[in-house]
């Protein structure tokens, strides 16, 4: 056995969001063995300047050094947008962020290069999104729309509540009907936090039929397992393990990855940053 394809693959995230990237790597991946780490303690980043998310990200990179994982997804958008390029350089292990494959999710989605980006404060106002768009495609018409309402509720098992339809209600609706003649005038919406696929049904609701509604979590799956062969740190066959890790309440953040996995996750341990 590859002694360095057996170590883990670190999984962050701000709060539970980053859970759906993990469900995806799970599927994708199922001889990897991953570590989830949630900072729910100091959720959610997105209000929050920017170099103090390079602060808590960086804190997040050397818990992972010393759980010694062989690459680690910042799963967290916010946590991307602003400290991804600074963390890469200060890490050994492979570290992708989840902008640039939901960038590239959206636009294999679209058929008018028309985009709608529902996301933080923070990274709405990084334009991290924009620039991956305009990277991958210079025509595409981008609309970015900040959301600070959704982690909260999301965080607070309200997912499904009639507070979250209005506050979804609220984001969306200006994105289908501002600023273009077409209607809708975007046609794909770009779920720009992995908090906001907890969110789908009511985001497809107030969409519509017409607007394909795409995340992060299913291309950032792929882009870790090309990262994985091209550094040859595939894991081939045996028992995967699983644990998940947060800052906060244990009992919230377990009833919230049960309804993610629909089953009982592992066991979920308190452990600190700071």
């Amino acid at each position: 056995m590859n002694g360095a394809a057996d170590r883990p693959i670190g999984v962050f995230d701000s709060g539970v969001g980053g859970l759906t990237v993990l469900r995806e790597l799970r599927r994708q991946l199922p001889s990897e063995s991953t570590i989830y780490l949630g900072d729910e303690a100091r959720m959610p980043y997105g209000p929050r300047e920017p170099a103090e998310v390079v602060g808590f990200t960086r804190e997040a990179m050397r818990w992972f050094a010393r759980a010694d994982c062989k690459l680690v997804v910042i799963a967290c958008n916010t946590a991307t947008s602003v400290a991804l390029e600074t963390v890469r350089d200060e890490f050994p292990a492979p570290t992708i962020g989840v902008i640039r494959p939901g960038a590239a999710a959206a636009l294999s989605a679209t058929a008018r290069r028309a985009v709608g980006v529902l996301a933080t404060v923070l990274t709405v106002r990084s334009g991290a999104y924009v620039r991956a768009l305009r990277d991958l495609d210079p025509l595409v018409d981008v609309a970015q729309q900040a959301c600070p309402k959704l982690v909260p509720l999301v965080e607070d098992g309200k997912a499904e509540s009639p507070a979250a339809l209005d506050a979804v209600r609220e984001y969306v609706e200006p994105l289908l009907t501002e600023g273009g003649v077409v209607r809708p005038v975007v046609d794909t919406l770009l779920l720009g936090c992995t908090h906001y696929p907890l969110l789908r049904a009511a985001i497809e609701k107030v969409a519509g039929r017409d607007v394909r509604v795409v995340d992060s979590a299913t291309t950032t799956a792929l882009a870790v397992r090309e990262v994985l062969a091209s550094h040859r740190l595939t894991r081939d066959g045996g028992r995967a393990e699983h644990a998940l890790f947060c800052t906060g309440s244990v009992e919230r953040f377990q009833t919230i990855a049960r309804a993610i996995f629909h089953e009982d996750p592992p066991d979920v341990r308190e452990t600190r940053l700071a």
